[in-house]
């Protein structure tokens, strides 16, 4: 039995100290074994979440296959956003996933990487669907435990923020900035929870800005995380609307814009 005063391993993550296993390592191998070319990458590259936006830029020509990315898990799809060269990779669900992706895009030279996500509404005011930039996520996953020490949130850098949030309002959605509530597990949320969040002003549950914002503190990378958020258990109309792809386009080209703020 585990003594009373041991904290639980997700807790007790000596955060300072190096990881014996890193990305350049894999990304190597992955060179060696792929035959992968050398090759600079975009300085911004989106992690989208669901991955029909990125479907649909591939299907129309709009984004191509970028050749130098090594990676086991992932392609990354190249594309020209108001003359700014930019990288998607799409579904990267889930904290753990995005952030081992990140890790390997930070290790690639890559300079501000930004999640592009769906989200379900925390609070009523909250117009359906609507762009969420997330400001802080409270910490309710497993992955930025291995990068900060234990706190309830993680935050993002507020120029970053700023910038997107400038950016946004031309995609025709309505764009709010605030906290999110970041889960690992989307069918263990409770009604006791919806209610806390809302009463603490979450305005929206996802699955990566915790891990993405923290990942981004300890490694000194920028990082920004917009939530469309189409869906609320209390919403009686039109469920998932994510508004069209055209409109998912403009969020890419707004992001790239803001770059210019950030890198």
């Amino acid at each position: 039995m585990r003594p009373r005063d041991e904290r639980p391993p997700i807790l007790d993550h000596p955060v300072e100290e190096e990881s014996v296993f890193t990305a350049e390592a894999l990304m190597a191998d992955v060179r060696r074994l792929r035959n992968v070319p050398a090759g600079g990458l975009p300085e911004i590259c989106v992690l989208e979440f669901d991955g029909d936006l990125t479907d649909w830029l591939v299907e129309r020509g709009i984004a191509s296959r970028c050749e130098s990315w090594a990676c086991f898990h992932t392609t990354m799809f190249v594309l020209d956003l108001d003359g700014v060269r930019c990288g998607i990779i799409a579904r990267t669900i889930g904290g753990a996933y995005a952030v081992l992706i990140a890790e390997q895009l930070k290790a690639a030279g890559v300079k501000w990487i930004v999640g592009l996500t769906s989200a379900g509404r925390v609070a009523n005011s909250l117009p359906l669907p609507a762009l969420v930039v997330a400001t802080s996520a409270v910490r309710d996953e497993g992955t930025s435990y291995h990068y900060l020490s234990p706190d309830a949130e993680a935050s993002c850098r507020s120029e970053v923020v700023a910038a997107v949030v400038r950016e946004l309002p031309g995609t025709g959605m309505p764009v709010v900035s605030g906290k999110v509530w970041t889960t690992d597990a989307p069918y263990r949320e409770t009604q006791t929870q919806l209610e806390r969040w809302a009463r603490e002003e979450v305005l929206a549950v996802e699955m990566q800005a915790a891990s993405l914002f923290a990942f981004g503190q300890a490694r000194d990378i920028p990082v920004a995380v917009v939530a469309v958020v189409s869906n609320a258990v209390d919403h009686a109309g039109e469920q998932f609307d994510t508004g069209s792809q055209e409109q998912g386009l403009k969020i890419l080209a707004a992001i790239a814009r803001a770059s210019g703020a950030i890198i």
